[in-house]
């Protein structure tokens, strides 16, 4: 079964100062009107040889980074060839320039900042340690993304987003989970991304960070009444449960040895389907089945060693009788 492959992601220079403004410790000097410039690729540049006129593999839908060389470089010219350059770098339309190292803004960068409508900032993160952490918040911001009806929530270290039909009863098998100790990502609503691994990553959508709907009971804070590590900002994803009524359950293999996948963003999660009856403890269920997928990725596969037992009895039967 396949999702939404996800939406183009269209990141502004404003999206990057948001999301990794305080992280990165930076500074918007000039060029304020363009924060709405898009930034069409991860990766940072380093406009060394540009600065020296050679542009032949330029990357100009980079940020574009000026540390200890750069700034170095362009103290060493003359005024009037000082300002040539930084003009030149200015006419490519780069979505913006970094100052590292808490370096003094040249006045030839403010000027042609305000000229181009381009942003200038400034941090005190030295060069390598700046383009480590950018490179991060913009894989982020770019990554893939999708939201999904569904409540995701952490059993022990493994991620797992609760889907069906509403009413089926998603967030009060959640709400008994959490009681148990295991954790919760989002109620209802969650945001998939896949990050630079490969990993889906769920993650709460917007205002509803750390509530949940209970029938019934209307809205609550999860953290105020279970504690704050009763929550988790975001999850890898590593199995999908779907609740069912047992008239509408889709899967005949009582065995669980047909694994079944749900792509997500070109991603296989493996998937199972739990029907939900009255006296059934799903939360449970779920819990074990966790503990299972656990298991599983530790190469410990039940119903595949059970069948291998089997297959190895009745191979000694035969050849008994025989």
């Amino acid at each position: 079964m396949a999702d939404n492959p996800g939406e183009k992601i269209v990141v502004t220079v404003g999206d990057f100062l948001k999301a990794g403004g305080k992280r990165l410790g930076l500074e918007l000097v000039a060029g304020t009107a363009g924060s709405g410039r898009r930034i069409d690729e991860a990766a940072m540049n380093r406009p060394g040889l540009a600065l020296t006129g050679f542009y032949q593999y330029f990357a100009p839908r980079r940020i574009q980074i000026l540390g200890h060389s750069e700034m170095a470089y362009l103290a060493s010219l003359s005024e009037a060839d000082r300002d040539e350059r930084i003009k030149t770098l200015f006419e490519r339309h780069v979505p913006c320039i970094v100052v590292t190292r808490r370096h003094r803004v040249l006045p030839e960068l403010l000027k042609w900042a305000e000229v181009y409508k381009t942003c200038v900032l400034r941090t005190n993160l030295i060069t390598k340690h700046f383009i480590n952490g950018a490179t991060i918040v913009m894989e982020n911001l770019m990554a893939p993304r999708t939201v999904m009806q569904g409540t995701m929530v952490e059993i022990l270290g493994v991620g797992v987003l609760l889907v069906g039909k509403p009413g089926i009863g998603k967030s009060e098998t959640a709400l008994a989970l959490i009681k148990k100790g295991h954790c919760l990502v989002s109620d209802d609503v969650t945001s998939m991304r896949v990050d630079s691994t490969g990993a889906v990553i769920g993650s709460p959508v917007g205002v509803t960070r750390y509530h949940m709907e209970i029938r019934g009971l209307g809205i609550i804070h999860v953290p105020s009444l279970f504690g704050v590590a009763s929550v988790r900002n975001e999850k890898k994803l590593d199995m999908v449960i779907t609740l069912s009524s047992p008239d509408m359950i889709t899967t005949e293999d009582r065995s669980g040895q047909n694994a079944v996948k749900r792509t997500i963003l070109g991603v296989d999660i493996p998937s199972i389907e739990i029907p939900v009856a009255a006296g059934r403890d799903v939360a449970n269920i779920v819990e074990v089945a966790a503990l299972d997928q656990m298991l599983k990725r530790l190469g410990h596969d039940a119903a595949k060693e059970l069948d291998e037992k089997l297959i190895s009895v009745l191979s000694g039967a035969n050849h008994s009788d025989e």
